[in-house]
């Protein structure tokens, strides 16, 4: 007798390929049973309600990109991947809202809004991989989330499948729809432990202006904020990006992708400013004058503005070497940690210290998105027991502190067993009262977030 219900057009044994097995983390658990590769909601549902009936686990999975493991199966489980859901179902040129299947790329949701001169926000170095339905899954942030938000707010409706095969369809386009319960708020972020994303509606944007973007110095991370916040208010919502980096980062990266130093200057961090107004609209004399009052008030040390294209292109290759200095530092711990204004240099200052210390062989790099509170620090190449021991160690300088241990990657395996460092037993019990409620016998993505 077949150990698992019979699943038409799924690969089993010797037929699934090694890219199954795990994601950008590197974990690997185990091999399925069986993955399936549906290509509409119709056939998700009936690949849920035999699993619901034989209770039998599942993993879902979207682009395999992500760094916390959610999307690594056990041994036995039923995958369901959502490679082949990849279509863009209809855009409303007029409006602004795009309906697509969760398994189309970033990359091909944002071309398909260009074509209609339209712009999808939300965008990470991963796009041309990363599915929509795993950005909703994890609520993916990016480097526009200063000014557009988190996937969240790029979401308009979703049409989800519930553990027993119910088909929950919410796509409605509006803006504002006060009735109730949102679907929305429900599923978008919880890794897929409560339901199967399938088909998203977009919120489009118009497009941005030419961009004009700088690079700038400081000597302490301190002047950071104070410097975000004259940017804010001399810029207003033309300001789109205010990614920082630490001196050693940028050395590092400069020498991986043979790019030459952006500035002659000994600063201790650095940030890539990018401002845009409306399309025809430049931004570089307004950019302009804000740093040269930053320069004046020493919030700065040094800064240059990019005079062509090409020149901004590469002061983000600096920012965008992040691949290369990982396969540079491996093996590698990649962190997403978020933190308050307030708390952060102080954060900074300690971590970096002990990090030293404790892992005085190692490289410790920091950068991330201050304006939506959003840390990455990338160490270096590690042992085994240094792999296992450093984001304990890290998590652990976290506690007490009003911060998250996942601003924007999700909790998967990899981080559950510190959920409690950033939530409460009275928020992780409400988690679970909900998981019961809505898939009592765990098959979605079981052990994620909490066992």
């Amino acid at each position: 007798m077949s150990t698992h219900p019979h699943f038409i057009n799924g690969l089993e044994g010797a037929d699934i390929d090694e890219r199954f097995l795990s994601d950008w983390s590197g974990l690997v658990i185990g091999r399925p049973a069986v993955v399936l590769r549906p290509r509409n909601t119709d056939e998700v549902s009936a690949i849920l309600k035999q699993c619901h009936a034989a209770r039998r686990r599942v993993t879902i999975q979207g682009g395999l990109t992500g760094v916390s493991g959610g999307a690594v199966p056990e041994d036995g489980d039923v995958v369901i991947n959502l490679e082949r859901m990849n279509r863009i179902e209809h855009i409303d040129a007029l409006e602004g809202v795009m309906r697509v299947q969760a398994g189309a790329t970033l990359q091909a949701v944002q071309e398909a809004a260009a074509a209609e001169n339209w712009m999808f926000a939300v965008d990470l170095g991963a796009r041309g991989t990363c599915q929509v339905g795993g950005n909703a899954a994890t609520n993916a942030g990016g480097v526009r989330v200063l000014r557009y938000g988190t996937m969240r707010d790029s979401i308009l409706g979703v049409e989800v499948v519930l553990a027993d095969g119910t088909i929950v369809s919410s796509l409605k386009g509006l803006v504002k729809n006060s009735t109730g319960l949102d679907p929305r708020s429900l599923f978008v972020g919880t890794e897929g432990t409560l339901g199967v994303i399938t088909r998203l509606t977009l919120r489009l944007r118009s497009p941005m202006g030419t961009l004009s973007t700088a690079l700038v110095g400081a000597s302490e991370f301190e002047r950071l904020p104070q410097l975000l916040r004259r940017l804010r208010q001399g810029l207003g919502e033309n300001l789109s990006a205010f990614e920082f980096m630490s001196a050693p980062f940028v050395e590092m990266a400069c020498a991986l992708t043979d790019t030459p130093r952006p500035l002659s200057g000994d600063a201790a961090w650095y940030v890539l400013v990018e401002a845009s107004g409306m399309p025809g609209e430049s931004m570089d004399e307004r950019l302009q004058d804000v740093l040269a009052a930053a320069l004046d008030a020493a919030e700065i040390t040094d800064c240059v503005q990019a005079t062509s294209l090409a020149h901004a292109e590469r002061l983000w290759r600096v920012r965008d070497s992040i691949p290369e200095v990982l396969t540079h530092l491996k093996r590698a711990v990649t962190m997403d940690i978020g933190l308050p204004w307030s708390e952060t240099a102080d954060f900074i200052a300690q971590i970096d210290e002990e990090l030293k210390a404790r892992f005085p062989n190692a490289h410790h790099l920091l950068l991330g998105h201050l304006g939506d509170n959003n840390l990455h620090l990338l160490s270096g190449p590690l042992d085994e027991h240094e792999y296992e021991a450093l984001e304990p160690f890290v998590f652990d300088a976290m506690r007490g502190r009003s911060g998250t241990i996942s601003a924007e990657h999700g909790i998967g395996r990899l981080k559950k067993p510190y959920l409690s460092v950033c939530r409460s037993d009275e928020e992780i019990s409400l988690m679970r009262r909900v998981k019961d409620a809505l898939d009592p016998q765990h098959i979605l993505n079981p052990g994620r977030i909490f066992d």
